[in-house]
C-alpha cells in the first residue's frame, strides 16, 4: 500500500463533494437518532426502574401525537435521503456532452487506457483539470473494478460488456487508482494512478505522444479485414456506417435499438445477434482483441456524413468502361 494513502482522502473532483456531502449527511442523521435512544434507553430505564418488588407499575396510555411524530418524522428524513441521493446518482451517472474520451481495458492484472488522439497508457491515467473526462471500459476477463478515492468514484467493469464512469479534477495532482473487485491472485497489485495536469501541460503532453488517433488505427483496421468489401459507397451488401452511432436501427423480427457504443461492440464480434432490417446475415463473425474493438468503433463514431468509405481507397484499381 502506497504510504500515502489515507483512509480520508482529500476531495479532488467536482463530483466529490456532492459525494460527501450525502455521506455525512446520512451518517450525521443516523449518529443523531443514536445517541438520542441509546440517551432515552438509559433515562427511561434509571427514571422508572421498579423501586421495589411491592411497587406496581402504572399503567400506560397511548399517545396518537407521539404516534404521528415517531412516524412522520423518520419518513421525511428517509425522503429527504432517497431525494438527494438519487439526484447525486443521477449526475454520476449522466457524463456531460462534452467530457473527453478515454476507453479502458481491464485485465489480470493491468489497466490499459486509450486516449482518442491514440495516446495509450499502462496502469497510468493523464487527464486536464477542469474538463470532464468519460471513461468506456470493458474487461478482456473477469470482473474488476475502477476506483479513484479521492474522486469518489467507483464502477465495476465487465466482460463483454461496456460500462461507463465520468469524473472531472478539480486541481492538479497523482491520484490512487485502484482495482475494488477481487479479480484473482495479483488482485492487489492492480494498482495505478490518476495525474491531473493543468490543461496546457496537458495538451503538451498529448502532443508528445501523438501517433495517429484512434479513428486513424480503427480505418487501417477496417481495411486489413476486409470490412470495406461490404460496407462501402458501392455495394448494397451491409449497411452504410456514415452517421451511424447514437442512431435508431431498424431490426430483421425486432424493435429498433439505438447504435451506441454496445451496440456497436456485439455488432463486431457477434454480427447476428442483431440483424438489420433489408440485409443478408453475411458478415462473419470476429476474434479481436479488445483495444482493436475500441478502434473500430471509434472510427465508425468518427465518420460523418458522405464519409463512408469507398472500395477504391483500397487500392483496387476502379473499374474499365465497357469498350
Amino acid at each position: 500500500m502506497d504510504p500515502d494513502f489515507t483512509l480520508f482522502p482529500p476531495q479532488a473532483s467536482t463530483l466529490a463533494s456532492k459525494v460527501d456531502a450525502v455521506f455525512f449527511y446520512i451518517l450525521g442523521v443516523c449518529l443523531f437518532f443514536t445517541l438520542l435512544i441509546a440517551t432515552l434507553v438509559l433515562y427511561f430505564g434509571i427514571k422508572y426502574r421498579r423501586r421495589s418488588d411491592a411497587e406496581q407499575p402504572r399503567p400506560m396510555l397511548g399517545s396518537l401525537r407521539l404516534e404521528i411524530a415517531w412516524t412522520v418524522i423518520p419518513l421525511l428524513l428517509a425522503l429527504s435521503m432517497f431525494a438527494w441521493g438519487s439526484s447525486v446518482y443521477y449526475e454520476i451517472i449522466t457524463p456531460p456532452e462534452d467530457a473527453m474520451q478515454v476507453y479502458v481495458v481491464a485485465r489480470q492484472w493491468m489497466w490499459h487506457l486509450q486516449h482518442m488522439g491514440g495516446q495509450r497508457e499502462i496502469n497510468t491515467l493523464h487527464i486536464p483539470v477542469g474538463k470532464p473526462v468519460k471513461l468506456t471500459m470493458t474487461s478482456q476477463d473477469v470482473i474488476h473494478s475502477f476506483y479513484v478515492p479521492e474522486f469518489r468514484v467507483k464502477q465495476d467493469v465487465l466482460p463483454k460488456r461496456y460500462t461507463t464512469l465520468w469524473f472531472e479534477a478539480t486541481r492538479p495532482g497523482r491520484f490512487h487508482l485502484f482495482c475494488a473487485e477481487y479479480c484473482g491472485t495479483n488482485h492487489s497489485a492492480m494498482v495505478g494512478k490518476v495525474i491531473a495536469l493543468e490543461p496546457t501541460r496537458f495538451q503538451e503532453w498529448l502532443n508528445e505522444r501523438s501517433d495517429g488517433s484512434l479513428a486513424d488505427e480503427g480505418r487501417k483496421l477496417f481495411f486489413k479485414l476486409q470490412c470495406i468489401v461490404c460496407h462501402n459507397r458501392e455495394s448494397q451488401r451491409a449497411p452504410l456506417l456514415e452517421e451511424l452511432y447514437l442512431k435508431r436501427v431498424p431490426l430483421e423480427n425486432a424493435a429498433p435499438v439505438i447504435a451506441d457504443e454496445e451496440y456497436l461492440r456485439e455488432s463486431i464480434l457477434n454480427p447476428r445477434a442483431k440483424i438489420v432490417a433489408g440485409f443478408q446475415p453475411i458478415m462473419p463473425p470476429y476474434q479481436l482483441k479488445e483495444e482493436e474493438v475500441t478502434q473500430l468503433i471509434a472510427f465508425i463514431k468518427s465518420l460523418g456524413p458522405g464519409e463512408t468509405p469507398s472500395r477504391i481507397e483500397k487500392g483496387e484499381p476502379p473499374p474499365r468502361a465497357p469498350p
